[in-house]
């Protein structure tokens, strides 16, 4: 049975206060593939079903006029005009195989696979090599990052930002900030016109207002241990985001997934 290792915990300022035995669930293996498997699985759950009406393209009288006028047999509109109608590619025709609203787009997951992916998205935050490996800027962070209780008090963005500064995560606020730009395609015309990075998560075990504080910073979210899910942890089906973990954060991830080293 592995060692558990322990951490240190940080105040608002940045200075070490103490230490905390991190739980067995730190010690879970890797597994990139199973993470990815449970992300698609929960991206899934977010499309919406499309399909056509049954009676798009068919709502006209149009009738073929068969052979011996030297045109194709085709279905045309009565009269004069010879336009043809009740066909794949006519206009205002049916559509030869359209999209079908009872298509099954839900991917489905066996339960011990997504807990051993979520097991393995949380050990995956306090491996510096892996989080260096998305992208973070995480020179001047400690890595696992476990900051005072105290944080989830904090009701404003100027705080919030002030801390991720005394605390090293700055570097990586700016990278988001300088990764903005403008979508291309027509995409920025379908209410997602600015793309950026994925920036640091914060893990607390109460939202006390830390949640709108964080909302204007660049890439910084906030989620309760208990909403934790693996696409938070690994954005894109990449494990490794910059999380920062409340120290009771961690002791309620021990209670409710202390079982994690026998997944």
């Amino acid at each position: 049975m592995p060692q558990q290792k322990t951490a240190k915990i940080f105040d608002l300022k940045g200075k070490s206060t103490g230490k905390i035995t991190l739980p067995k669930i730190f010690s879970t293996p890797l597994r990139p593939d199973v993470i990815k498997r449970a992300v698609l699985a929960i991206q899934s759950s977010s499309i919406q079903p499309q399909g056509r009406d049954p009676m798009a393209g068919k709502r006209t009288t149009a009738e073929s006029r068969g052979t011996g006028s030297g045109t194709a047999r085709i279905p045309r509109i009565k009269g004069g005009s010879g336009r043809a109608a009740f066909a794949p590619s006519t206009v205002k025709g049916r559509q030869p195989h359209p999209p079908r609203a009872e298509k099954k787009i839900l991917k489905s997951i066996p339960k011990k696979e997504a807990k051993l992916a979520l097991f393995s998205a949380i050990a995956a935050t306090a491996q510096k090599e892996t989080v260096a490996s998305r992208g973070h800027k995480i020179e001047n962070v400690k890595i696992p990052l476990i900051v005072d209780n105290a944080i989830e008090d904090l009701t404003k963005a100027k705080e919030v930002e002030e801390t991720l500064t005394r605390l090293g995560v700055i570097q990586d606020i700016v990278r988001v900030r300088d990764s903005r730009k403008i979508r291309a395609g027509k995409g920025k015309h379908r209410g997602r016109k600015m793309k950026q990075a994925v920036g640091p998560l914060i893990v607390v075990v109460e939202n006390k207002g830390l949640v709108n504080a964080a909302s204007n910073v660049p890439g910084v979210d906030v989620t309760t241990v208990a909403n934790l899910n693996t696409e938070m942890l690994a954005p894109g089906t990449h494990p490794g985001r910059l999380t920062l973990w409340t120290n009771g954060a961690i002791e309620r991830l021990d209670k409710l997934y202390g079982e994690g080293e026998s997944a």
